[in-house]
C-alpha cells in the first residue's frame, strides 16, 4: 500500500468506504469494521487474496468454513492443516473425521447444527501453532464470521483457539468444559481432537472420557435453548 493511500485512510475526503475495503486484503492495519461483508461468499473472496500476513506467501487454499450458516454452535479451531489446505474445508483430515465421531455421539450434524471454522484462515509453514500476528492479522474476519452465522454456543478446540479469540492464556486443561461468557455469547474450551488422537485411552479421567463429558454439556445446553427459541 502506497504512502498516499496509508494518509488517505486519515481524513481524505475522496477515499471513500469502498476504497478502504478493497484495502482490507492488503495490510493488517486497514481494520474490519463489524458489517464489512454481507456474506460468507463476500468474505471468502477477501481471504482468498489476503497477504495481511505473511501466511498468504504459502498457502494453496484459504480455509474459510464448512457446515451451516445458520448453525446454533460454532467450531473454531486454530489454523489449517495440509489436507485442509490442500482442499480448502476445515477439519476434514484425520482430527476433523474423529471430530465427526464425537459430534454424531450426540446427534449433532455438521450440515445443520454446526458450523466449522480457524483463527487463522491459511496453513502455517509445517503445521506450526500461528504467531500471534498471524491471528491477530485473521481474527477480524472470524469476528465477522460470528456475526454472520450468530451462534448461541461457541466451542473453542484447543489452547490456541481460546487465545486468540478471548485473549484468554491459561491452559486448556485447567479451562475445558467450562461454560463462559465471551462478548455475550457462551463459550466451551474443548480438547483439540488431534490431542485426542495422541491420547487415545478411554479410561476415567483421560482427555477422551473428559470429551464426552463436554460434549453431552454441550448437547444438554443446546436442547436447552432449542426450548426457548
Amino acid at each position: 500500500m502506497s504512502n498516499e493511500q496509508q494518509l488517505s485512510l486519515f481524513g481524505d475526503s475522496n477515499f471513500n468506504s469502498n476504497d478502504q475495503k478493497e484495502l482490507i486484503p492488503t495490510n493488517a492495519k486497514i481494520p474490519i469494521p463489524p458489517g464489512t461483508y454481507a456474506n460468507m461468499t463476500e468474505l471468502a473472496q477477501h481471504c482468498n487474496q489476503c497477504h495481511r500476513c505473511g501466511l498468504g506467501e504459502t498457502r494453496t487454499h484459504a480455509v474459510i468454513s464448512r457446515g451451516s450458516i445458520k448453525a446454533p454452535i460454532m467450531i473454531v479451531g486454530e489454523a489449517p492443516g495440509q489436507t485442509e489446505d490442500e482442499t480448502g474445508l476445515p477439519f476434514v483430515g484425520k482430527a476433523g473425521q474423529l471430530l465427526e465421531k464425537i459430534l454424531v455421539s450426540v446427534n449433532l450434524d455438521t450440515q445443520k447444527d454446526i458450523f466449522i471454522c480457524n483463527i487463522c484462515k491459511c496453513r502455517p509453514p509445517g503445521n506450526r501453532v500461528p504467531t500471534t500476528e498471524e491471528m491477530e492479522a485473521c481474527k477480524p474476519y472470524l469476528f465477522e464470521q460470528i456475526r454472520l452465522v450468530d451462534p448461541k454456543i461457541i466451542l473453542l478446540a484447543g489452547a490456541t483457539a481460546v487465545k486468540g479469540l478471548t485473549g484468554d492464556k491459561r491452559g486448556i486443561t485447567k479451562i475445558r468444559g467450562q461454560w463462559m461468557e465471551w462478548e455475550g455469547r457462551l463459550y466451551m474450551p474443548i480438547f483439540h481432537p488431534s490431542y485426542l488422537l495422541r491420547n487415545q485411552s478411554r479410561e476415567v479421567g483421560s482427555p477422551k472420557w473428559l470429551t464426552w463429558q463436554d460434549i453431552q454439556a454441550v448437547r444438554a445446553k443446546f436442547d436447552e435453548i432449542q426450548k426457548n427459541y
